[in-house]
């Protein structure tokens, strides 16, 4: 058995090596017709081919973040028809591997790749997205990202915050800063205005540069006065960190579960809806599960009969069956954040899909065999 399983391992793992080197290639080819667009625009003369190259690179990582459940489905599913056109895995299952011995053995690798997608997500994806985006604007000569700008409230015992950053800096400083500040009836304090502010972990606050501040506060007649400063610099004790900034501006499918979940649990107690970010959340925490069942998915095929030729069109049902779940999950996070659904619900139910459908699957045209 232990024959058996390295076997099964080492082709399993090659053919999914080379579909994801085959789909890698093919996103590098589009991603660079994207940024030869943008080598050839006249405010990009710092940002060549050499440049480019660089930032393709730095994107590979997310690229195999999203691609691996779809080419696990489509390397597993190959290996197994090529092994049923062949009988070899007709000889394996006279030397012992039984329907449930194959589906633990698929299992285990599924667990692998879950590891690994875990890992590419949560760590290596984000820190070259970052470092992506920090090297292509530096090289175009912009300093800022995300000029959107975000909202963000904060809320204390008798206060509460409204702040608005109009776009952060590739090392981490904040520019545009405003905060308006209330009390607990609602009546307006005072409004800070700040070019820019640089946040010091150790004191876990901001240092405000060029500030202006004016405070409000009600004369006897119960109009405001107000009182205005100029500040430089103004340190902002706050709850707000780089991190949650960076959820606010940028893609939240960018950024690590650990970082996503911090700002989940800054907006609800600020009373800010969290539903978008909820999902987004446990997307992340069930994504790399779906390499189980997609693995799981491709053991019927093994046990299916086949003529020459059809392996290809056994591929390329695992290409459509993949890109189906990656549309399918997409979906349903819309539909559950438009129609208020669980969060966790909206993110597990096209993997509990898949899940009943290869189950299904296995119990049809394994068990009954």
């Amino acid at each position: 058995m232990i024959t058996l399983r390295r076997l099964i391992d080492r082709e399993i793992f090659l053919s999914v090596a080379t579909v994801t080197l085959g789909f890698l290639a093919l996103f590098f080819f589009f991603d660079l017709m994207e940024e030869i667009k943008v080598i050839q625009q006249k405010n990009a003369m710092g940002y060549g081919y050499a440049q480019a190259m660089v930032y393709l690179v730095l994107l590979i990582p997310n690229h195999i973040y999203e691609l691996l459940p779809i080419t696990v489905l489509i390397g597993t599913v190959f290996v197994m028809a090529r092994l049923a056109q062949s009988s070899e895995f007709t000889i394996l299952r006279t030397s012992g591997l039984g329907p449930f011995t194959a589906l633990r053995q698929l299992a285990r690798l599924g667990l692998i790749f879950i590891a690994l997608t875990w890992v590419m997500g949560d760590y290596v994806a984000p820190w070259a997205e970052r470092k992506a985006q920090s090297f292509k604007a530096r090289s175009m000569g912009e300093s800022v990202i995300g000029n959107s700008g975000a909202w963000l409230r904060e809320r204390g015992d008798d206060w509460q915050q409204t702040i608005h950053i109009r776009s952060a800096h590739v090392n981490g400083e904040i520019l545009g800063v405003r905060i308006y500040e209330f009390d607990a009836q609602g009546q307006f304090k005072s409004m800070t205005l700040a070019a820019r502010g640089v946040y010091a972990a150790d004191s876990e606050s901001w240092s405000l540069k060029d500030v202006q501040r004016r405070v409000f506060q009600p004369d006897a007649d119960m109009s405001l006065a107000q009182k205005m400063d100029r500040l430089d610099p103004w340190i902002w004790n706050t709850r707000v960190t780089p991190e949650m900034v960076s959820v606010a501006l940028l893609n939240p499918d960018r950024m690590r579960t650990f970082d996503l979940f911090q700002y989940i649990r800054y907006l609800q107690n600020n009373d800010q809806s969290s539903q978008r970010y909820e999902i987004v959340f446990w997307n992340k925490v069930f994504y790399p599960i779906s390499c189980l069942v997609m693995i799981v998915l491709a053991l019927p095929f093994a046990y299916l009969h086949f003529r020459a030729g059809q392996i290809t069109n056994l591929v390329f049902i695992g290409v459509m069956v993949g890109v189906s779940f990656f549309l399918l999950n997409n979906v349903f996070g819309h539909i559950g954040n438009l129609r208020q659904w669980s969060p966790w619900l909206a993110a597990a139910f096209p993997g509990m899909i898949y899940t009943f459908i290869s189950l299904l699957a296995f119990g049809w045209l394994v068990v009954r065999q």
